[in-house]
């Protein structure tokens, strides 16, 4: 069996009902995609809680998969009938039956993060029975080694953590950070979230992993106090959280702080400098990582 692949250009402000008609007019799925992708112009879009959104890029793509059946030039028809401004350029593709799942796994590889640590999908052998290997699948929680603040974490957790140490991975995603400090030797290790799909999804992994580690949600979580927490989640998130996250540290244990792109950095510093003094701990395609150690006194040294 094959599908119709219809795509159409339009602008930002009507991409949304494009695809909704698209959608009501029977395709099987629809996606917006940046019409700039795979140039040089390509815009990402990031979004944070509690500041505008940019919304969608000023020219947009609307894919929508169709039957081999449906009849594509009537949908677009359809389409330009309706009050809709900006559609231009059209395209109309057979898009081949294939073994999704097959197929979907061959787009993920093992993923080098150090010399001795791998993120390693199910599907694949360990590369070295002596490597840290983190078995982990791509699925609906963030953070599955492939973003560069989480291989800025784990390459931190396998530079600096102590076995023994407690840790705390506040907004665990899919758990990755906690299971990476577990297999390292930290103890006791604990990892919350406010998504409840992220809880469960940590919980399998550890076992998958074998490792001791537990998943809560955040507003249900016994008190920890840690060595080390962690947190990669977003810039405004963790100025919000600076007291929480600051108080979670013990006197003398250290703050791991990403997901803060280089130009927000000091905002996060500044959030912070009431209880310890951050420094950039390392950098990657405009991300930064912070991290910092929490004086004797509780506040900072």
């Amino acid at each position: 069996m094959a599908w119709q692949s219809l795509k159409i250009t339009v602008g930002r402000k009507d991409a949304e009902r494009l695809s909704e008609l698209l959608a009501d007019l029977g395709a099987l799925a629809v996606s917006i995609e940046d019409a700039q992708a795979g140039t040089r112009f390509e815009q990402p879009i990031f979004g944070e809680p509690s500041e505008p959104e940019e919304g969608l890029w000023a020219q947009c793509v609307v894919d929508a998969l169709l039957p081999e059946t449906a009849d594509a030039q009537a949908l677009l028809a359809a389409a330009r009938a309706q009050p809709i401004e900006g559609i231009g350029a059209y395209s109309i593709e057979t898009v081949d039956d294939e073994d999704w799942v097959r197929l979907t796994q061959s787009q993920f590889d093992p993923i080098r993060i150090s010399e001795r640590m791998w993120i390693v999908p199910s599907w694949h052998a360990p590369v070295s029975a002596d490597a840290v290997n983190l078995m982990l699948d791509p699925g609906l929680a963030f953070g599955t080694g492939s973003h560069p603040t989480t291989r800025m974490c784990l390459q931190w957790l396998d530079r600096h953590l102590h076995a023994g140490e407690a840790l705390l991975d506040y907004g665990c995603g899919s758990g990755i950070l906690a299971i990476a400090a577990a297999k390292l030797g930290a103890a006791p290790v604990l990892g919350v979230d406010i998504d409840p799909q992220a809880v469960a999804a940590s919980r399998t992994n550890a076992l998958r992993n074998e490792v001791d580690a537990e998943f809560w949600r955040a507003d249900e979580a016994p008190a920890f106090v840690a060595d080390v927490t962690i947190a990669n989640i977003l810039t405004n998130p963790l100025k919000i959280l600076a007291p929480v996250l600051a108080g979670s540290v013990r006197p003398g244990g250290r703050l791991v702080l990403t997901g803060i792109l280089a130009a927000q950095a000091g905002d996060v510093v500044e959030a912070y400098s009431a209880w310890l003094p951050l420094e950039r701990a390392a950098e990657a395609e405009g991300w930064v990582l912070l991290a910092g150690t929490k004086g004797e006194t509780g506040r900072r040294p």
